[in-house]
């Protein structure tokens, strides 16, 4: 009896499960009937993300969803402060290597001329010197791929040589007419921030820091017991044209410079609690007399180092005035292989100032604001300084300085506009320098052997008028104007520029630094104020 009722009601219960399912299909998010859910409800997924989906879903056109959702997010950045940033997947490594301070790679750097990949210098103890490479050999191929005459890029030969440690790269390099093959075993290669240090003059110390990566503390300490081995007394710290980085670099030189206890910064936001960041330990340089110079390059981490240098007169100040970014990042990952870089909170240096230049008029203007500088004379002529004072601040010494815009300098000293002639603009912008101090240094490398280091080079080599009239010679063929009337302090800066670029090629950053200063004014300035002091 049981088995003949189920073989009554088994396909009236089918039937009705199916209708049921159909229904539901048909009323379930998805369906293209345009007829509200009943049953249940859509994920709160918002209009961006619901736009995305039916342009991928139903558009007439087959469309890169990933370029709309970037160009989406990026509108949605513009209306925040210029510093929140999105960084698509294609750039993200290399702008995590630039501040984790190494990347995995062969260990050259090289330039691109003619169609042709130039190694313009072998990182020391790397990779392609253990392999045998050598300044000025020309890459062919790497591995399967010819480089050469194909219009190569520099991001193509980048991607290329790089790869995971201790992976194998095949290269064919043109030497001396000849073609050879090296294989190189790639290795972890630094990225330094320290690109100087040695001793200026009598008891005075240099260094340039480029930019506060997660080694920048390490090298600056490596540069310091360096130097007070070698009797420094007082000390230079160059931060021009450094765009910052991390904050806790900047704390822990801060650390070395300032005695106990002393606040150094402190950051606070509308969801980011008030966190202080104070001197910890005995520091290394707590007492002689300090110069940190800077100009309106000096951003973020270099901003800090100044201000609370200045708020505490622990040193002298010297340029000019500084970027003014005073915003705090944090990085987050996204699910694409991107990052967002959103700004959290701002930062406050011990004056309580908050040294952000105002950002209400827009990205535009905010982008334009050093060339309204400019414009307006602040580059060379300290009265123009447009100062918001956000803060008005005495230090204990009775010194008035300024906050709201960048660090204003306690010296100035204006920046040199008769640089930008006609004639050195186009050498410059043509990078004329570069290739031709590759070129003859290349062509007179046993020339150079009878130098032993940076400072036997600044001391003894001259741009001679021959080498002078090569410069010229080779600019030519750049098409540069004017290279018959050339100005004599043209002429000047043309051979000290030629001099600092051979340097370069021989010791690399330490060496183009070394040489290049001694023509600075403002390291000229600094070193005038340092002797002064006891």
């Amino acid at each position: 009896m049981s088995n003949r009722k189920l073989n009554v009601f088994l396909p009236i219960m089918m039937a009705v499960v199916l209708a049921l399912g159909m229904f539901l299909g048909h009323k379930m998010p998805g369906s293209n009937t345009g007829s509200n859910t009943i049953f249940f409800a859509k994920a709160n997924r918002g209009p961006l993300q619901e736009v995305l989906d039916l342009i991928k879903m139903k558009y007439v056109d087959t469309i890169n969803t990933d370029d709309l959702q970037q160009e989406a997010i990026e509108g949605m950045l513009l209306h925040l402060d210029p510093h929140s940033v999105y960084i698509p997947p294609s750039q993200l490594q290399q702008v995590n290597e630039d501040l984790e301070g190494n990347f995995e790679g062969i260990g050259v750097e090289f330039n691109i001329t003619a169609d042709t990949v130039n190694v313009v210098a072998v990182i020391s103890g790397g990779p392609s010197e253990t392999a045998g490479l050598q300044t000025g050999d020309k890459i062919l191929k790497v591995g399967d791929s010819t480089v050469a005459g194909n219009g190569i890029t520099t991001e193509k030969i980048r991607k290329l040589l790089r790869g995971p440690k201790d992976s194998e790269v095949t290269t064919t390099l043109l030497r001396n007419g000849k073609q050879i093959t090296a294989k190189i075993k790639r290795g972890i290669i630094p990225i330094y921030s320290v690109d100087a240090s040695y001793m200026i003059a009598p008891a005075i110390g240099y260094i340039k820091i480029s930019k506060f990566s997660a080694t920048t503390y390490d090298e600056f300490m490596a540069a310091m017991r360096k130097l007070q081995r070698a009797g420094m007394q007082k000390l230079i710290i160059d931060v021009r044209q450094n765009p910052g980085g991390f904050m806790d670099a900047a704390t822990r030189i801060l650390d070395e410079l300032l005695d106990e206890p002393k606040l150094l910064v402190y950051t606070k936001g509308k969801d980011f609690p008030k966190a202080e960041f104070k001197t910890k330990r005995p520091g290394m340089f707590e007492k002689g007399a300090l110069a940190i110079l800077t100009d309106e390059g000096s951003a973020s981490a270099s901003e800090i180092v100044a201000g609370a240098i200045q708020d505490w007169d622990r040193g002298t100040i010297i340029g000019r005035r500084t970027f003014g970014k005073g915003l705090v990042q944090e990085q987050y990952d996204l699910d694409n292989g991107g990052a967002l870089r959103l700004t959290v909170a701002r930062y406050y240096i011990p004056s309580n100032r908050s040294i952000q230049k105002p950002y209400g008029n827009g990205h535009a203007a905010y982008d334009d604001d050093i060339s309204e500088r400019f414009t307006h004379g602040e580059l060379v002529n300290k009265d123009s300084i447009r100062i918001t004072d956000t803060v008005p601040y005495k230090t204990a010494s009775g010194r008035r300085v300024y906050g709201g815009g960048g660090i204003t300098p306690d010296i100035f000293v204006p920046f040199d506009t008769s640089r930008f002639s006609t004639t050195l603009m186009a050498i410059y912008t043509r990078n004329t320098f570069s290739n031709f101090a590759y070129q003859y240094f290349t062509s007179h490398k046993e020339e150079f052997k009878q130098y032993k280091d940076a400072q036997d080079f600044t001391n003894k080599f001259q741009t001679t008028p021959a080498i002078y009239n090569d410069f010229k010679t080779f600019a030519k063929t750049d098409s540069i104007p004017g290279l018959d009337r050339i100005s004599a302090k043209d002429e000047a800066e043309i051979k000290s520029r030629i001099k600092a670029l051979m340097a370069r090629q021989l010791y690399r950053t330490e060496g183009f630094y070394e040489t290049i200063n001694t023509t600075d004014p403002v390291v000229k300035k600094a070193l005038e104020t340092l002797e002064k002091e006891k």
